[in-house]
C-alpha cells in the first residue's frame, strides 16, 4: 500500500508510529501471534460481535466471525474481533429495548477508541441490529452489516410452527382449553430446532430485511437460514467487501441517505414487517442526521401492498421466503415505488442489485398486481388520545375492528393486567377496548413488548380471537391482532393515555387515521390536575435512560445521542 493511502487509515495513528507509543500498540497485539507485516498499512477491520450464550439467536456468531475473517484476509485486510453488549430478546429483563441505546454507546465508543478503519456488524436478535447500526452511524466509518439468519422452520406434529407467533397462538389455546399443557411443553423443542433468529417475519427478520433494504448489507442477507452454508459464504464475501469499502472510503453517510430510508419504509410495507421497525429506523436516521418523521411511515408505505405471505400476517416462514427468492424478489416486484439512486455497500444501487431477481414461489411472494393483502405498511393514528401519534399494523389486524367504538377497560400497569385479566368478574366483553398504561419508554422503563395483551379468558371461551387494544407499549414482531401501539406522549410522561378511565368511550378509525377519547376537554383538564407522575429511578442506567429518553415518535433514542461525533482519532493513551 502506498504511503499516501497508509496516511488515510485511522489505524496508522496507532500502528504506524515509529516511537514508544507505536511500539506499545504493536507489541501488545503481537502477543496473539500476529507477524510484523500485519501492521504494515493493511486496513484494520473491526468485527463487532454480539455473540452470547444468553442471546440464543446469536449463539453461532463465533463461527460466523471466522468466515468474515477469511474474507478480510483474502482482500488484504487485518481483522480484529471485539465484543459489545448483546441484547437477547428472550432472556433479558425487563426488556431488551431498555438497553438498545446503551449497547449503541458501547458500539460507538468501541469503534471510535480503537485502531479501526472499517467495521463489520454481526447482528441477529431484535435489538442487536438497530443498536449496532446506531452506534456505527455515530462514527460514520466504512461499515457493512451481516445478519445471523433465521432458524429453520419449526415442525410440530406434521405442521409448521413459527417462533413467537406459535407461542402466542398455542398459549391462548391452552387458556381456552383447546390444548393441554403437556402438548404445549412438547412443542418447545419442535419450534426452535436450529441456530438462528425467529423464522417468522418478527422484528429480527424485519430488521435483517431493513439492513438489506437500506443498502447496508450484501444482497440476500435477510433470509438465508442461519445453518445454510450460503450464510457462511455471504460472511466471507462480506469480509472481502469491507476491505474494498475502506479503500473506496464508502462511509455510512453515502448509503444511509433519505432515499435509503424511504426505500426501507416501502420494503417494510411489502414484507408485512414488524411495527418495531418504526422506532428503530427513526433512531438510526436521527444518528445520521437524516430528516425522518413518524408520518413518513404512513405517507410512504400506505400505498404499498403486502406481498409476502409469512407469519404472523400469513402462513409461511423465513425458510420458505428464502427458497422463494427472498428479499431481492420483493424489491424487484416493487421497484417502481423505490428511489432508484439509493446506493448499497457493494457500490451498486438497491434497484440494480435486484433487477433480475427471480421468484420461485408465488404463494410465498405474490405479484404486486395480485398481492397477499392490499393493506400493508404502518398506519399512523392521531387524535386527542395520541397527539404525537400511535401506530397499528393493518396486515395483522382484524378487518371488522378497523373502525370501532368501545368502552375502555383500563389497566394501570402490566402487573395489574395479569392480576385481573382472568377474573370471571371482570366487566369486559369483546366490544370493549383494552387500555394498558405505563409501558412506554419511561414507564416500563424501556417500552416493553406487552402491547399485544392476551384476551380475557371469558372472551376466549366464547370463541373470540381479537379485540381492540391500545397502549404506549410495543409488541413483538411475531404478534398479531388489532393492536394500537406506541401512543405518544406516553402515560408516564403525562400523555393523554394517563387520563383514560374505565368506562370512557374510545373511537378507532384506521381509514380516517383517528384515535379519539370521547371525554370532554374540561373533564380531561380536571383529571390532568389530579395526575401524579410515577416515581423515577434513582441511580444507574435506569436513571440515565428515564431522564433522557425521547418519546416513541422520535425513535426512543437518548436526547444527547442524536447525531454523531464522527471517528476522529482520540488523543494518545500514554
Amino acid at each position: 500500500m502506498s504511503d499516501e493511502k497508509k496516511k488515510g487509515l485511522r489505524s496508522q495513528a496507532w500502528f504506524g508510529k515509529q516511537d514508544r507509543d507505536g511500539f506499545m500498540h504493536r507489541s501488545w497485539i503481537k502477543n496473539q501471534g500476529y507477524p510484523d507485516d500485519m501492521f504494515d498499512g493493511r486496513p484494520v477491520i473491526g468485527i463487532c460481535n454480539t455473540w452470547s450464550e444468553l442471546t440464543p439467536c446469536n449463539g453461532h456468531f463465533r463461527e460466523l466471525a471466522e468466515f468474515v475473517k477469511r474474507g478480510v484476509y483474502e482482500a488484504g485486510g487485518f481483522p480484529l474481533e471485539f465484543p459489545v453488549m448483546s441484547l437477547g430478546e428472550t432472556q433479558l429483563r425487563p426488556t431488551a429495548m431498555l438497553f438498545r441505546n446503551l449497547a449503541s454507546m458501547d458500539v460507538e465508543e468501541s469503534i471510535r477508541g480503537n485502531p479501526i478503519d472499517g467495521v463489520v456488524l454481526l447482528m441477529g436478535c431484535d435489538k442487536t441490529t438497530p443498536s449496532l447500526l446506531m452506534g456505527a452511524a455515530s462514527c460514520n466509518l466504512p461499515t457493512i452489516g451481516l445478519s445471523g439468519g433465521p432458524m429453520l422452520n419449526g415442525k410440530f406434529r406434521g405442521h409448521d410452527v413459527g417462533s413467537g407467533t406459535g407461542v402466542w397462538m398455542m398459549s391462548e389455546m391452552v387458556r381456552a382449553g383447546q390444548m393441554t399443557m403437556d402438548e404445549f411443553v412438547a412443542s418447545e423443542s419442535c419450534m426452535h430446532r436450529s441456530k438462528g433468529n425467529c423464522m417468522t417475519m418478527g422484528t429480527a427478520s424485519t430488521m435483517a430485511s431493513m439492513v438489506e433494504a437500506l443498502g447496508m448489507s450484501l444482497p440476500e442477507n435477510a433470509a438465508i437460514p442461519a445453518v445454510d452454508s450460503r450464510r457462511y459464504k455471504l460472511a466471507q464475501l462480506t469480509g472481502r467487501r469491507i476491505v474494498e469499502m475502506v479503500k473506496q472510503d464508502l462511509t455510512m453517510d453515502k448509503i444511509l441517505t433519505r432515499e435509503a430510508f424511504e426505500n426501507a419504509i416501502r420494503v417494510n410495507a411489502a414484507i408485512g414487517g414488524s411495527t418495531n421497525a418504526v422506532v428503530h429506523l427513526l433512531a438510526i436516521a436521527g444518528r445520521m442526521g437524516v430528516p425522518l418523521k413518524l408520518e413518513d411511515f404512513d405517507r410512504l408505505g400506505a400505498e404499498i401492498p403486502c406481498l409476502v405471505n409469512l407469519q404472523p400476517s400469513g402462513k409461511y416462514l423465513m425458510e420458505d421466503f428464502y427458497y422463494a427468492g427472498g428479499l431481492p424478489a420483493v424489491i424487484r416486484e416493487i421497484q417502481g415505488w423505490l428511489r432508484p439512486e439509493a446506493l448499497t455497500v457493494n457500490g451498486r444501487t438497491l434497484v440494480d442489485n435486484s433487477r433480475e431477481a427471480p421468484c420461485y414461489n408465488r404463494e410465498v411472494i405474490t405479484p404486486r398486481d395480485e398481492p397477499f393483502k392490499p393493506d400493508a405498511g404502518i398506519a399512523v393514528l392521531k387524535g386527542n388520545l395520541a397527539p404525537n401519534g400511535a401506530i397499528i399494523k393493518p396486515s395483522a389486524a382484524s378487518p371488522h375492528l378497523m373502525q370501532h367504538r368501545g368502552r375502555a377497560v383500563v389497566f394501570e400497569s402490566i402487573e395489574e393486567f395479569h392480576e385481573r385479566i382472568n377474573d370471571p368478574e371482570l366487566d369486559i366483553d369483546e366490544h370493549c377496548v383494552m387500555v394498558l398504561k405505563n409501558c412506554g419508554p419511561k414507564g416500563y422503563p424501556g417500552m416493553a413488548e406487552v402491547g399485544n395483551m392476551p384476551l380475557p379468558l371469558k372472551v376466549l371461551q366464547k370463541g373470540i380471537t381479537d379485540m381492540v387494544r391500545v397502549s404506549d407499549a410495543r409488541m413483538s414482531g411475531t404478534a398479531y391482532g388489532t393492536v394500537v401501539l406506541h401512543a405518544s406522549p406516553e402515560a408516564a410522561a403525562g400523555g393523554p393515555l394517563a387520563l383514560v378511565r374505565t368506562g370512557d368511550m374510545i373511537e378507532l378509525d384506521v381509514a380516517g387515521r383517528r384515535l379519539h377519547l370521547d371525554v370532554p376537554e374540561a373533564e380531561l383538564a380536571r383529571r390532568r390536575e389530579q395526575w401524579q407522575a410515577p416515581e423515577t429511578p434513582k441511580r444507574g442506567w435506569y436513571k440515565l435512560y428515564v431522564d433522557h429518553v425521547q418519546q416513541a415518535h422520535l425513535g426512543a433514542d437518548l436526547d444527547f445521542l442524536v447525531g454523531g461525533s464522527g471517528a476522529a482519532v482520540p488523543r494518545e493513551s500514554h
